[in-house]
């Protein structure tokens, strides 16, 4: 205990010697009024990040330097600086920061979205490329896609015919089943060990501790100890490492034709194990820790970001019902009742569904602020001087409601993406919900994929209102909730009637 104690009095001594002594570069970027020791902290007011980075940026500009503690950012709030970032100096600012909870939860970063820029981001990166996420593989998981969409509109019949139905729970649910059958080969199930660990993750990222422990790694050390949050954390590694040391055995000792999918479909860990068990041959090898920092990669980046997709997106369709009649009438009038159900080859055909999600996206993109980068030298962005290890925060959320390239940012209108060629495949720069360049998310046709599908159905199958007593469609509510992925703050309960 003493240690800790002795470690909580230096803190602001060290502070303030940090303050004095770190070398003073002028031409930063324009920054707002400082205080000693915690910098900009105090002008960052509001809980929902995004929102008030937005606000600090509309005084200071579209390229703000900000103190945060002992953390030196950069925020970037234009469609130019962000390419200028992303594709015009991607080799300086493809390096990732090495953050606090992502080291411990990933076996010192070695996974694929938070590993630092260099050799084995290269060999990760082109086994993701060439044998995890490419287009052939992800359509393999078709049928997976399809199977989980059609529990799900079984469970939403269920509950429809009880009253309300908590689509937030159910759509929830669905995301992280996919992904579980699509990495591990199983379902989760209420009691499953999987289940609890994947919730205990989340609830971890969107703790308000972490940015504490990242603006002041000094007091976030001693107060970890203090309040028990390492041995909560050091717990979770271990309950993780043994789940997954029990999925990669299962794998390794699974008869033909055991598991749920079909037995042709290779799952993510079966591909990774291939991998690692051709390290004496093969180009990309793997060590074991390395195949389980994927696998939980996997976890961490694949649920969330659909799931919130999907529920701010039938949000907007709830609350938008000029829209949700037109994407509804698309949807029956390709169908014709032909089918109990949207199969992929029908999503296809249906180009303002396809506008709904990007619309969906640029209002509400499941990370807001992307993932930080972080410059892995000296360099100069729009004329201001920007230090190796800067960390460089992207906030897509406002570029994508920026009236300098959107029309009526604020308003729900997917035929804005009908006409052209607008996309969020990393080439349009006022538009990159899943970033671009070295960095761009590499799960981007496996999430929309997803997304597609499941929004088809319930819109074929379902016509959507809010609960009697709850007011105008057009007036739900639609606060947020404060992580890094932004979720609704309460969940989305509706009336589903099904559809004849």
């Amino acid at each position: 205990m003493w240690h800790t104690l002795l470690a909580l009095l230096l803190v602001p001594l060290l502070l303030i010697l940090h303050e004095i002594f770190s070398p003073k570069k002028s031409n930063l970027p324009p920054s707002p009024s400082k205080l000693p020791i915690i910098g900009h902290l105090h002008h960052l007011s509001s809980p929902i990040a995004h929102r008030a980075f937005h606000a600090l940026s509309q005084k200071h500009g579209h390229i703000m330097h900000l103190q945060l503690g002992l953390l030196r950012t950069v925020v970037i709030t234009s469609s130019e600086l962000a390419q200028e970032i992303l594709k015009t100096q991607d080799t300086i600012f493809a390096n990732r920061p090495s953050l606090f909870l992502t080291n411990k939860l990933f076996y010192g970063n070695r996974d694929i979205t938070f590993t630092r820029y260099g050799e084995y981001w290269k060999q990760v990166k082109k086994i993701s490329v060439i044998h995890l996420l490419n287009t052939k593989k992800v359509q393999s998981f078709q049928d997976i896609r399809e199977d989980e969409v059609a529990r799900l509109i079984e469970k939403v019949y269920e509950r429809a015919s009880m009253g309300q139905v908590n689509l937030s729970r159910l759509l929830n649910s669905l995301t992280n089943n996919m992904i579980s059958r699509v990495a591990v080969g199983r379902r989760i199930t209420g009691g499953d060990k999987l289940n609890e660990m994947i919730i205990s993750v989340t609830e971890l990222f969107e703790s308000s501790w972490i940015l504490m422990t990242e603006y002041f790694p000094f007091v976030g050390a001693a107060l970890n100890k203090i309040n028990g949050m390492d041995a909560r954390i050091g717990r979770l590694v271990r309950d993780w490492d043994v789940l997954l040391d029990q999925v990669i055995e299962d794998h390794k000792n699974k008869s033909d034709g055991g598991g749920e999918n079909n037995n042709k479909v290779e799952d993510l860990v079966d591909i990774l194990l291939s991998r690692y068990q051709d390290q004496d041959v093969s180009k990309y090898s793997l060590a074991m820790d390395q195949i389980k920092a994927i696998i939980m990669d996997m976890f961490v980046a694949g649920t969330d970001t659909s799931f919130v997709l999907l529920e701010w997106t039938m949000s907007q369709l709830i609350k938008n019902p000029r829209v949700m009649k037109v994407v509804q009438a698309e949807v029956r009038s390709v169908m014709e009742a032909r089918k109990p159900s949207v199969g992929e080859s029908d999503v296809a055909k249906l180009p303002y569904l396809k506008a709904v999600v990007k619309e969906g996206l640029r209002l509400h993109p499941p990370g807001p602020l992307l993932i930080p980068h972080e410059s892995l030298k000296d360099t100069t962005v729009d004329g201001y001087h920007i230090p190796a290890k800067t960390r460089i925060i992207i906030n897509v959320w406002a570029i994508g409601r920026d009236p300098k390239y959107w029309e009526a940012p604020e308003e729900f209108r997917p035929e804005r993406f009908l006409e052209g060629s607008l996309d969020f495949k990393g080439n349009d720069f006022q538009f990159i919900p899943f970033s671009a360049g070295r960095r761009i998310c590499p799960g981007i046709f496996f999430a929309i994929s997803e997304v597609e599908l499941t929004l088809a159905n319930l819109l074929y199958r379902f016509d959507w209102k809010l609960p009697d007593g709850e007011g105008l469609m057009e007036d739900l509510n639609m606060d947020e909730e404060p992580g890094i992925t932004v979720k609704r703050k309460y969940n989305l309960r509706v009336i589903a009637t099904p559809y004849q």
